[in-house]
């Protein structure tokens, strides 16, 4: 399974060091575990937004899935104040932590939900074109269900977030409302038909 999703990414080349971001999450796990398959010295780095009381605990978890996988770990903390847009801040702080070079693992359904985000607001042709391939997205050809099984081939549980599930987040409401609804009126998977428009 390893080699056969490997085939649909792109992975710098063996021996380059990169430095991927790694929740523990499903998709984060598939990120590292293929990035040390395609020969890469990767390095999984968490950042704890100690937003939650769990954080701890799952930076913990983290650290020994990244010792499961045999890749180094280190841990960024940073300091997210209340107010609003606590997503979107959360990200940046995420992305200043992890820095501009570093693998994130993205996946086809990350894509289409992006996508679908932009069109809600009003986002002209630049922003439909959401989240292209990119060096830093190695792994954007792969679906979420795909990360899952292959966490599940190696034995591995990933860390379960639980704001991926808050209806609060509009993308949470896109993945967990609107696509599945768009793909029982279209009688197919949506979004295979997202990513291609």
């Amino acid at each position: 399974m390893l080699a056969g999703l490997l085939a649909r990414c792109r992975f710098p080349p063996p021996s380059t060091p990169v430095t991927c971001g790694f929740s523990g999450g499903a998709d984060s796990i598939a990120l590292v575990a293929l990035a040390a398959a395609a020969g890469c010295d990767a390095t999984a780095v968490h950042v704890d937004h100690g937003l939650r009381a769990s954080s701890a605990s799952e930076a913990a978890r983290a650290a020994e899935l990244a010792e499961a996988l045999d890749v180094a770990f280190r841990v960024h903390r940073v300091d997210i104040p209340p107010g609003p847009n606590l997503e979107e801040r959360a990200r940046e702080a995420r992305r200043a932590a992890l820095g501009p070079d570093a693998l994130l693992g993205h996946t086809a359904d990350d894509r289409a939900e992006t996508t679908l985000i932009n069109l809600l607001r009003g986002a002209g042709a630049s922003g439909l074109a959401a989240m292209g391939p990119a060096p830093t997205r190695p792994i954007l050809a792969l679906r979420r269900s795909e990360t899952r099984a292959l966490c599940a081939s190696l034995g591995l549980e990933p860390v379960e977030d639980p704001s991926n599930t808050d209806r609060r987040f509009v993308r949470n409401r896109i993945r967990h409302e609107l696509l599945p609804l768009m793909s029982d009126i279209a009688d197919r998977d949506v979004v295979v038909l997202v990513n291609r428009t």
